[in-house]
């Protein structure tokens, strides 16, 4: 079993920043990528930006420029900062680790870009 716990989170105003890390613990064994995804209320859940091990990253297109994603030497910590804030980019983001064949979610955080 893997546990996936995510920090970070809030309310912001557009423009500003906030920065989300997530830690994955337990049955961690060889190759596995870690990422963030968002649901925005009516909408499907989608990639906002990925670490694969060896240090490659992949961020989508709508944040490109404005997040960062990160991971730590061990491997099971990764970090989202994000800039530039929009209201678009109010969502709930969940961190996903996805091992071989099975993948974990964690439980969702709140983010929310207000005026």
């Amino acid at each position: 079993q893997v546990q996936v716990m995510e920090f970070g989170g809030g309310s912001v105003q557009p423009g500003g920043s906030l920065s989300l890390s997530c830690e994955a613990s337990g049955s961690l064994f060889g190759y596995f990528v870690m990422g963030w995804y968002r649901q925005a209320p009516g909408k499907e859940r989608e990639l906002v930006a990925a670490s694969f091990p060896g240090g490659v990253t992949k961020i989508e297109d709508p944040v490109k420029g404005r997040f960062t994603i990160s991971r730590d030497t061990v491997g099971n910590v990764i970090y989202l900062q994000m800039n530039n804030l929009k209201p678009e980019d109010t969502a709930v983001y969940y961190c996903n680790v996805r091992l071989t064949s099975t993948e974990y979610w964690g439980q969702g955080t709140q983010v929310t870009v207000s005026s």
